[in-house]
């Protein structure tokens, strides 16, 4: 069994940017591998609420440290013109010596979108807008350089340089299950597949799908790494469990989050079996949600007693 990589997700509402810093230095302290941020304009449903914008915020971060990857689950193709994400991509892969990772989606939060002016539109149309930013940001990562005619971007000419740092390019993350629109997405452009918390009831189901779509444009589903990101209750030992589940179901459990869906609460020895699980099933990359938001003990046990068991 091939060791996954191993990130933490940590939601940016709320925190001030030493409290951000802090826990992903730890992060990187500890070899947890990557630490991933949301792309929204507001905490959602909180928007009061302090948070930070996304590429930024990834920027000061990977500034500030040195192996560690950040990237986002996922960033909102609505929120940045192709020809400008991919020069921001370049250069911060540049900038951080190739520990970026692009994750991108088709955007789900249409309130944000209507408060700050965005276009939301169908559903298949804002798939086929986030297929057009895929085959550019594909163009620009191998060429240096953008030449584009579709329906909703045409760009003419247009060089990037320099380019990324990582060869052949950042590795590109779709987020999203949906079969008829981005599932196909995933199989023509994605490096990595992210299975989101609202899908994990289904995940083998959407792997066979994967498959198949794979299969039928020519493409080795091998090639895609499979990634899932899932709420983890991690508590030190027994006597400690249920307060720490009663923390879980009271910050995500309701179904969107998927917290019985992985099964990934309990003790160590536990939380090392289910993770093995996931990696026979294909998971090459797990994305925790923690159940206190990164807290310094649970990082420290993720890291002492979970990730070299696997």
């Amino acid at each position: 069994m091939n060791r996954p990589e191993i990130g933490v997700y940590l939601p940016q509402m709320g925190f001030s940017f030493d409290d951000l810093l802090a826990r992903t230095r730890r992060c990187e302290e500890l070899d947890i591998d990557s630490l991933w941020l949301y792309d929204h304009l507001y905490a959602p449903g909180m928007p009061d609420y302090p948070s930070m914008e996304a590429w930024t915020l990834a920027t000061a971060l990977l500034s500030r440290t040195e192996r560690i990857r950040v990237g986002h689950m996922v960033l909102c193709n609505q929120f940045r013109h192709p020809v400008t994400l991919a020069k921001m991509a370049t250069t911060l892969d540049q900038i951080s010596g190739g520990r970026l990772s692009l994750g991108i989606g088709s955007g789900s939060i249409e309130d944000e979108h209507h408060r700050a002016g965005f276009e939301w539109g169908t559903f298949p149309r804002r798939s086929e807008q986030l297929g057009e930013t895929l085959a550019i940001l594909h163009q620009a990562f191998a060429d240096e350089r953008i030449d584009f005619s579709g329906r909703h971007f045409t760009i003419s000419d247009m060089p990037v340089k320099p380019g990324p740092a990582q060869k052949p390019r950042p590795p590109i993350i779709v987020g999203g299950a949906g079969e008829k629109f981005t599932l196909p997405l995933v199989a023509r452009y994605a490096d990595v597949w992210n299975v989101p918390t609202y899908a994990l009831d289904e995940m083998a189901h959407k792997i066979t799908v994967l498959r198949a779509l794979c299969e039928g444009i020519g493409r080795d589903p091998g090639s895609i790494v499979l990634s899932i990101e899932a709420v983890m209750a991690l508590a030190p030992d027994d006597a400690s469990l249920p307060d720490v589940r009663a923390v879980a179901e009271r910050r995500f459990g309701i179904p969107e989050f998927g917290l019985h869906a992985t099964g990934l609460i309990g003790t160590p020895p536990a939380i090392v079996d289910r993770l093995g699980e996931l990696v026979e099933m294909g998971f090459g990359q797990i994305v925790l949600f923690t159940h206190d938001r990164c807290s310094d003990q649970t990082l420290d046990l993720l890291a002492s007693e979970v990730i070299p068991k696997l």
